[in-house]
């Protein structure tokens, strides 16, 4: 078998990154092993260390990753600080849709305990923060308490799910973020 292109290794990297930030969102990340993520990819568990040193290298790429599409839907909602934008991102994080579908949901809320819990790489920590700054920063100027007390519902929401309390949690977070 041949040698594969250094662009077809840097579309291989990017897919591998991409399926894992799904994957642990989904399932959290010592619940994903490497070798889930490389046959998720259709690629061999070996070749994986031909793209990172460790699983927590992937881990952190993947936080990374989770953050960059996280900071691109927000701005298909519009300028930051805009109330319309506020809203509208309001709307979309605090919904079922998004309580239902954890693997392309908030990495602060995907990512939140296994960063919290696990004893990851210093740098998994640190974009973990990065991104949280960011995402606090894009929804306005109390950006970090709305952000808080999102998440806190999505948490809540998801761990709820099936049952009216899901439904009213989602609701009044919404009702307390607009009010702030």
């Amino acid at each position: 078998m041949g040698r594969v292109s250094q662009a077809q290794a840097q579309e291989n990297r990017k897919r591998i990154v991409e399926t894992a930030a799904r994957l642990f969102r989904e399932r959290g990340t010592a619940a994903v092993s490497v070798a889930d993520v490389m046959a998720e990819v259709g690629l061999t568990h070996g070749g994986f260390y031909k793209h990172f040193a460790s699983k927590d290298a992937l881990v952190t790429e993947a936080i990374a990753q989770a953050y960059i599409e996280q900071t691109t839907r927000l701005e298909g909602f519009g300028p930051a600080g805009d109330p319309a934008t506020r809203q509208a991102a309001l709307d979309d994080y605090l919904s079922t849709a998004h309580r239902d579908n954890p693997g392309v949901g908030c990495p602060s809320t995907g990512f939140g305990a296994d960063v919290g819990r696990t004893p990851q790489d210093a740098t998994a920590r640190e974009a973990y923060a990065k991104g949280v700054e960011r995402y606090a920063a894009q929804l306005g100027p109390d950006g970090l308490a709305a952000l808080s007390t999102m998440v806190g519902a999505m948490i809540l929401s998801r761990a709820t799910a099936g049952t009216a309390l899901s439904e009213r949690i989602l609701a009044e977070a919404k009702a307390a973020v607009l009010d702030e």
